[in-house]
């Protein structure tokens, strides 16, 4: 049962991502940001960072999972979170072999990783003709508020995540 309880919270996220949004004030939204909630990625980061050891890659495996469900539930198009989220959460877990993971660092690894998936998407999207790229635009309106708001979240859910994926990895994979 132990096994399950982080692929629910995963789909809890993709679901609650849906709805995420429209809890806000009207006063926070204006008409021309575009915030995308990217929960899901932020819980995979600290998914590889707290929980997958060297070896194993738990979190990508569970970031073309969830990928595909949220291609499947909010895209038009297939496969884009799916390659965009694995992509970037093993750009993560690479890059946590070089660092000490604190705080700081994960807000940067997972900033990082943010920007890959973003990327990945615009590019996506942007070869599909789904969107055309002002690279200005774009900027602004929608990877500053989307990182914004991604990483306040990270700074809520950060202090919840990370003694219980150590705890999680020690109970499930052993001692590290």
């Amino acid at each position: 049962m132990k096994r399950l309880i982080i692929p629910l919270i995963l789909f809890f996220f993709v679901v609650f991502e849906g709805i995420a949004i429209d809890l806000l004030p009207d006063k926070f939204i204006l008409n021309h940001f575009l915030i995308v909630p990217h929960w899901v990625f932020i819980l995979l980061a600290l998914l590889s960072i707290y929980y997958d050891t060297y070896d194993t890659l738990y979190a990508v495996m569970y970031g073309v999972i969830f990928g595909l469900l949220i291609d499947i539930v909010y895209t038009d198009i297939l496969g884009v979170y799916m390659f965009a989220y694995p992509l970037a959460v093993y750009c993560v877990h690479l890059l946590k072999r070089y660092f000490i993971t604190n705080f700081i660092l994960t807000i940067i690894m997972t900033l990082i990783g943010m920007f890959i998936v973003e990327g990945f998407i615009i590019f996506a999207y942007t070869l599909t003709g789904f969107i055309h790229i002002i690279v200005k635009s774009i900027l602004i309106d929608r990877i500053l508020p989307t990182v914004l708001a991604n990483i306040v979240f990270l700074c809520i859910i950060f202090p919840i995540a990370k003694p219980y994926l150590l705890r999680m990895r020690k109970e499930q994979i052993g001692d590290f």
